[in-house]
C-alpha cells in the first residue's frame, strides 16, 4: 500500500509523514518511508533535487524543470518505491509525481495537455492508495521554514524556486487543492492549523489503519474551525492574541516568531514568557525595536542568543548608545555578528570598529559595506578581494556572494565590474545588488531577468517612484506579493490603483504596504474591509495589529468601559 503526503513547503508534511511512519511501526506494521527524515532514499534523486534547487541554475526553463522533477520522482519510484511495495505492508512517500505537476501547471503556467502525458508515462500505472494533502496558510508555512533556517542556518544557498516569490506558494497551494477536488476518493484534505501535533498524528494513523482494514477513509480527517467575523478594529488585537496564546501551548516557536516587530505591554508579557525557552526567535523578533522593554530584553538574552541579539541592531536600533555598548561587550567574542550589525553605517565609529575586527571577520566586515560607495569603502573591498586572490576569485560562488552583499545599492563602475564577474556563479545574488538603483544598466538587468526571478528583482524596487518601476510592478498582475513591499507608504493615483487591485489577493501585504497611510481615513477603511472579507487570514490579523495599534486605542478603551 502506497501512502503519499503532499503539500507546500512548510506545511508540516515531512514531520507528519515521519511521525506517522513511526507510529505505524509501533502498531506492528512493516513500513518503509522513502524520504525518512527529509532525505530522498535514492542518491540520484537527491542529486537531482539539489540541482533544481540551486539558484545558480536560474536559466532553467519551465519544461526543463518539469523533466528534471519528473526524473527525480521516476528514479525514486524505480529504485526504491516499487521494490519496497513488494516487501513492505506500507510504503510512505513525502511527495510524489503530483509535486512536479503542481509546480509545472500552477507554478510555471505549463498547460495540462503537455504536463500530464509526461507524468503518466513516468508513473507507468502506479498510483497512491491514499494522498494526504497537508494544507496550511502559506504565511504560517513560510514562518515555519524561516524558524528552521534561523535555528539551523543552511550551509548552501537559498532555493531557486524561492526566487519566484510568495505568490508561488499560493499558486501551488491552489494547485494541490484542485487535484484533491478532482479525486476525492483518493485524496484527503488535512488542515494543519490549530490542531495539536500529537492529535493530528493520531488521526492520520487511524486513517491509514482504516485503509489497511479495507474501510473507506475520510476525505477531510482534520478540519479547522472557521473564524467568526470581526465586528470592529477593537477586536483585532484580542483575536490575534487569542490565536497566539493557542500556539504558545502547542507550537511556541511559531508564537515567538509572530511577536516580531510588535509592541505593547501584552506583547512584552508574552515575549518574556517565551524568552527562556526560545531566546533566538525572541531576540530575532526585536529587530529595529528601540523601546525600553526591547533593550531590557536584549540585555537578558544576549548571553543565550548573542548572534541574534546583535542581529536585531537594525534601522533605528543600529546607531544609538545602547547598540554601541552591546557591540563593545561582544567585540572580542562574536566578531562576525558584530561586523554584520554595522550594515550600512558610515560613521567614524563604525569604520574604527570595522578596522579593529577586520582580521577576525573580514568577509562580514566587507558585507557590512552594503549601500556605501566612496573610496573608503572601496579600499576595504579591494583589500578583502586581494586577500581572496584578486578579481579572478569573483568566479568562485562563495566569494561572489560575499562581494554581492557588499555592493548592494552601489552603482559605480567598479560595482558593475564585480556584477559582471559574479553573475555566472551567483546570478540571484547579483540581481539583489540592484537595490534602489535607477540607472539604465540596472533597469536593463532587471527587465532581462525579472521573469525568472521576480522576487529578487521586485525586491530591488523599494522606494523607487519612477515610471519604469510602476510598469514592472504592474506587469505581474496579482501574481507577486513582493510588488506591494516595494512601495510602502507611497501616495498617488498609481500607488492606490495597484494597492486596491492587489488587496484581496494579498490582504496582509496590502495592510503592511499602507505604512503611515494606515492612520488615514482611506487606509482605515481599506483595513476594515479586508478584515471583514478575510477573517480567517492570520497574517492579515497580525499586520492589522501593527497598523492600527494607535488608531484603535480609544476604541479599545470604550469597548472595555
Amino acid at each position: 500500500m502506497l501512502i503519499v503526503f503532499e503539500g507546500i513547503d512548510g506545511s508540516g508534511k515531512t514531520t507528519l509523514s515521519n511521525r506517522v511512519a513511526r507510529e505505524l511501526r509501533r502498531a506492528g506494521l512493516s513500513v518503509r518511508h522513502v524520504r525518512e527524515d527529509g532525505k530522498l532514499a535514492s542518491p540520484v534523486s537527491e542529486g537531482l533535487r539539489l540541482f533544481t534547487k540551486n539558484p545558480r541554475n536560474l536559466a532553467l526553463t519551465p519544461m526543463a524543470e518539469l523533466l528534471l522533477y519528473a526524473a527525480r520522482e521516476t528514479q525514486l519510484l524505480e529504485e526504491v518505491t516499487r521494490p519496497a511495495l513488494a516487501e513492505y505492508e506500507i510504503v510512505i512517500a513525502d511527495r510524489f509525481l503530483y509535486t512536479a505537476e503542481v509546480l509545472a501547471r500552477w507554478g510555471r503556467g505549463l498547460p495540462e495537455h503537455e504536463v500530464r502525458p509526461i507524468l503518466e508515462a513516468c508513473a507507468r500505472g502506479l498510483q497512491p492508495d491514499r494522498v494526504f494533502l497537508i494544507d496550511v496558510d502559506p504565511a504560517i508555512a513560510r514562518a515555519r521554514r524561516r524558524i528552521t533556517k534561523l535555528l539551523a542556518p543552511p550551509q548552501g544557498t537559498s532555493s531557486r524556486k524561492g526566487l519566484a516569490g510568495v505568490g508561488m506558494q499560493a499558486r501551488l497551494r491552489a494547485g494541490y487543492r484542485a487535484l484533491a477536488a478532482e479525486e476525492p476518493e483518493r485524496w484527503s484534505l488535512v488542515e494543519n492549523a490549530d490542531v495539536p501535533l500529537d492529535t493530528m498524528v493520531g488521526l492520520l494513523v487511524q486513517e491509514v489503519l482504516r485503509l489497511v482494514k479495507g474501510d473507506v477513509p475520510s476525505s477531510n480527517p482534520v478540519r479547522a474551525r472557521p473564524a467568526p467575523p470581526l465586528r470592529s478594529l477593537a477586536e483585532v488585537r484580542g483575536r490575534f492574541l487569542a490565536r497566539l496564546d493557542g500556539w504558545m501551548q502547542e507550537e511556541p516557536q511559531l508564537a515567538a516568531w509572530f511577536l516580531a516587530g510588535l509592541e505593547g505591554p501584552d506583547i512584552d508579557e508574552r515575549r518574556s514568557q517565551l524568552a527562556g525557552k526560545h531566546p533566538e526567535v525572541i531576540a530575532y523578533g526585536l529587530s529595529g525595536l528601540t523601546d525600553a522593554n526591547a533593550w531590557e530584553l536584549r540585555r537578558q538574552l544576549e548571553e543565550a542568543a548573542p548572534v541574534h541579539v546583535l542581529g536585531s541592531l537594525k534601522e533605528l536600533a543600529a546607531d544609538v548608545p545602547e547598540a554601541w555598548a552591546l557591540r563593545e561587550r561582544w567585540e572580542t567574542r562574536k566578531q562576525e555578528a558584530v561586523a554584520e550589525s554595522l550594515g550600512g553605517l558610515d560613521s567614524e565609529r563604525a569604520w574604527v570598529l570595522r578596522e579593529r575586527i577586520y582580521f577576525s571577520a573580514a568577509e562580514h566586515v566587507v558585507g557590512s559595506l552594503a549601500g556605501l560607495g566612496g573610496e573608503r569603502a572601496w579600499r576595504e573591498r579591494s583589500r578583502w578581494l586581494s586577500d581572496m586572490g584578486g578579481e579572478a576569485a569573483l568566479g568562485l560562488e562563495r566569494v561572489a556572494r560575499i562581494a554581492c552583499r557588499s555592493i548592494r545599492g552601489v552603482d559605480d563602475e567598479r560595482a558593475w565590474e564585480w556584477r559582471e564577474r559574479a553573475f555566472e556563479v551567483a546570478p540571484d545574488a547579483v540581481l539583489r545588488t540592484l537595490d534602489g538603483l535607477d540607472s539604465e544598466r540596472a533597469w536593463e538587468m532587471r527587465e532581462r531577468h525579472v521573469a525568472r526571478a521576480p522576487r529578487a528583482v521586485l525586491g530591488t524596487l523599494e522606494g523607487l517612484d519612477v515610471p519604469r518601476a510602476w510598469a514592472l510592478r504592474e506587469s505581474f498582475g496579482v501574481q507577486c506579493e513582493e510588488a506591494l513591499d516595494s512601495f510602502v507608504g507611497m501616495e498617488g493615483a498609481t500607488a492606490w490603483k495597484l494597492r486596491t487591485a492587489l488587496a484581496d489577493t494579498w490582504p496582509a501585504a496590502t495592510v503592511k504596504n499602507l505604512g503611515p497611510l494606515a492612520f488615514t481615513s482611506r487606509g482605515r477603511t481599506l483595513i476594515e474591509r479586508l478584515l471583514e472579507s478575510h477573517p480567517h487570514d492570520f497574517a492579515l490579523l497580525r499586520q492589522a495589529v501593527r497598523a492600527t495599534r494607535d488608531t484603535t486605542t480609544q476604541e479599545i478603551r470604550d469597548a472595555s468601559a
